[in-house]
């Protein structure tokens, strides 16, 4: 584990962002990307699932509920893995600032939640660096499940239906997120996430995230 807890040595600088679904980490990324390219700087963008290699294959295996915990966690694990050594560390050894949604973190929430031993899952990820900015999103699930049902149902793995923790989804979706929650509280102190209320304005949670990477990019001799 020590690459995710020890400072990296490469050029560029990661920042991911994680929480669960609803909690508006991927509108703080959005708006921290268009900043920083605003400001002319050298960005890359990579999202969880979103893998050539294996996306389609998890897509299709989620559409028919085909999956069981350890398979889901050794497709994202595989999705992960590709990204890291074709997008993600290229880029830090050229300079670029890395924008992630969703980072190793979200398996180690996410896996452990659906009963996954979490030393397994650490060491299934020991490849991964530590990023240089880790934001947590923080968020109750029935808070989380208004702002998704605005516009939708909760999907199957989502409400860790596959779990069988309630026949009803919108219960099932509680339950199981609240435990995906409880596994990122953990990891604040354990990772050094961190942590920002996710009800607080965008305009608030923006500014304090810009203020961090400021920071951060100043101390490497990067102005912005």
């Amino acid at each position: 584990m020590s690459r995710l807890t020890e400072k990296h040595n490469l050029k560029g600088t990661l920042v991911c962002v994680e929480g669960i679904d609803g909690s508006g980490k991927s509108t703080q990324l959005t708006l921290l990307r268009d900043w920083l390219k605003s400001s002319g700087k050298d960005v890359i963008f990579t999202e969880w699932n979103s893998s050539e290699l294996i996306c389609q294959t998890t897509k299709l295996a989620k559409k028919k509920n085909l999956l069981s915990p350890r398979t889901f966690s050794l497709l994202h694990a595989v999705d992960f893995a590709d990204r890291f050594t074709q997008v993600i560390e290229p880029a830090l050894k050229a300079g670029f600032i890395v924008l992630a949604d969703r980072y190793a973190y979200t398996a180690f929430a996410r896996d452990v939640a659906r009963g996954a031993d979490p030393q397994w899952v650490r060491q299934v990820y020991n490849f991964a660096i530590k990023p240089d900015l880790a934001v947590y999103f923080d968020i109750d699930p029935q808070s989380s499940m208004e702002r998704i049902c605005a516009n939708r149902a909760p999907k199957f793995y989502e409400a860790g239906m596959d779990l069988k923790l309630s026949n009803d989804p919108y219960e099932s979706y509680i339950i199981f997120q609240g435990r995906v929650i409880r596994e990122y509280q953990k990891m604040v102190d354990e990772f050094g996430l961190v942590k920002l209320d996710a009800k607080d304005s965008i305009h608030t949670k923006q500014v304090e995230i810009r203020r961090l990477l400021k920071e951060i990019l100043n101390a490497k001799g990067v102005e912005i």
